[in-house]
């Protein structure tokens, strides 16, 4: 089956333009996670999890695993943008996929607005005399006239980027590992992957919640489904692929960090103080830039890519207001739904700004989404594939899915008790959404699709 009957037989015509490989959806994945992600929230972690940053990410990339081989499962069944917003609505009932797609909204529409929020404050710490406003103006508006442009160019872009990154960690590793070699820091120790003193599972689990928004990204590969040239079979392949290269990046550069960071530790500054004592001022400099141009420009521009096909799939769905499901004619892009989630960033980017803790809460506030959404995800893979459609494969269908569903569920209840209080409201609001729509004789469908075989 080609990938045009494979989207046809939805009920749905081919509009998205079919253009992006194998490698370039790895790039992808691996840019919107971002390389060098542990940069900004390092300090965080490593407070939270009694210094014990490498096992907080060890235990994440364990249980993203499980969740990537849920999406590789649900994606093979359902070749369509909308990610979890399809899998949970055809795998399990469209209401349900309403719901597991506002969720995930929390995630998607949050998450430009707190990449934009992190790179203008670190901009503002380097060129005081450019106000955090101006800069977020100035990286919303170069992302949308990017993404404006078409796929093509965003992907171009993101491989150029990505290689930046890696040069910047590369310098850190490379300098980082010298300095200890030289007897800087504490010295080699696993010290920083356990610690007997200071270890319990609520203490790594609440600190894995707040880890979580390093590796969130892998899972908007399966956005781009319907631009895929290889379909399903090279989505779930390019998830696999990119977190398990992003978990080794990211293991890597907190071990090193955590043998180089100063006590007493600023959170805030953490990782940027253990490069200045690997390589001296210029590489806390370096490490600082990087990380303001790979949240503000990179990961956000990946970023508006997911949260635009959302934002279509649902709307296509009459989910959502129709003119959000529009296509630019001439760059085969949901041009309208690029334009709202701008405006929605600017917006909740400079309220945040105001607002003391805002990147904290805000990062809360996207992984509870995230997690929500995850956990939704392998159940439609039970619901479909085991109960529906009978699956003898009890290892991809039944067994994988609930122990990546286990995790996920300890995480949340040793999450942020704020953001699971504002996670609730948010799921309040969708049910009333959702109960609108009933009452509007709205209520959520989706075009029927042909069974695929266990």
């Amino acid at each position: 089956m080609d990938s045009q009957e494979s989207i046809g037989r939805f009920g749905y015509r081919q509009e998205l333009r079919r253009g992006v490989g194998l490698t370039d959806l790895v790039f992808y994945g691996l840019i919107f996670m971002v390389p060098i992600a542990p940069f900004a929230i390092f300090g965080l972690v490593y407070e939270r999890s009694g210094g014990m940053p490498v096992l907080v990410y060890l235990v994440g990339i364990i249980a993203l695993l499980f969740t990537a081989n849920s999406y590789a499962q649900m994606v093979k069944a359902f070749p369509l943008s909308g990610s979890v917003y399809n899998y949970a609505g055809r795998g399990i009932a469209a209401p349900v996929g309403f719901m597991t797609g506002w969720a995930i909204l929390l995630d998607y529409l949050l998450a430009p607005s707190l990449l934009y929020l992190i790179a203008s404050i670190a901009m503002n710490a380097s060129i005081p005399a450019v106000p955090v406003w101006a800069w977020l103006i100035i990286f919303v508006t170069v992302n949308t006239v990017i993404n404006l442009r078409g796929i093509r160019m965003t992907i171009k872009l993101t491989k150029v980027m990505i290689v930046a990154e890696l040069a910047v960690l590369a310098l850190f590793l490379l300098a980082g590992l010298w300095a200890l070699l030289n007897g800087a820091g504490r010295g080699f120790s696993l010290t920083p992957l356990f610690n007997p003193e200071t270890f319990s599972w609520p203490i790594v689990f609440a600190a894995v919640s707040v880890a979580v928004l390093s590796f969130l990204g892998f899972d908007g590969i399966s956005m781009l489904v319907e631009e895929s040239t290889g379909g399903s079979e090279q989505v779930g392949r390019a998830m696999r692929l990119a977190l398990v290269l992003a978990g080794v990046l990211f293991i890597t550069q907190v071990w090193v960090a955590a043998l180089l960071a100063p006590e007493p530790l600023n959170s805030d500054t953490a990782f940027y103080d253990a490069a200045a004592i690997a390589g001296g001022e210029w590489l806390r400099h370096l490490t600082t830039t990087a990380t303001a141009i790979s949240w503000g420009v990179a990961n956000t521009l990946v970023a508006q890519v997911a949260v635009s096909r959302l934002l279509y799939a649902m709307a296509r769905d009459r989910q959502l207001p129709a003119f959000l499901a529009r296509i630019s004619v001439r760059n085969s892009v949901p041009a309208n739904a690029i334009l709202l989630v701008s405006a929605l960033s600017v917006g909740i980017g400079l309220w945040m700004s105001t607002v003391d803790g805002g990147v904290d809460l805000l990062t809360s506030l996207i992984n509870m989404g995230a997690l929500v959404a995850f956990i939704v995800l392998h159940v439609s893979v039970v619901v479909h594939y085991t109960v529906r459609l009978k699956s003898a494969n009890r290892w991809a269908h039944l067994a994988a899915p609930l122990i990546g569903m286990a995790i996920l569920v300890f995480v949340v209840i040793n999450a942020n008790i704020l953001a699971q209080m504002v996670g609730l409201v948010w799921l309040g609001v969708g049910a009333v959404v959702l109960a609108i729509l009933y009452a509007m004789g709205r209520r959520p469908t989706l075009r029927d699709s042909v069974k695929e075989p266990a």
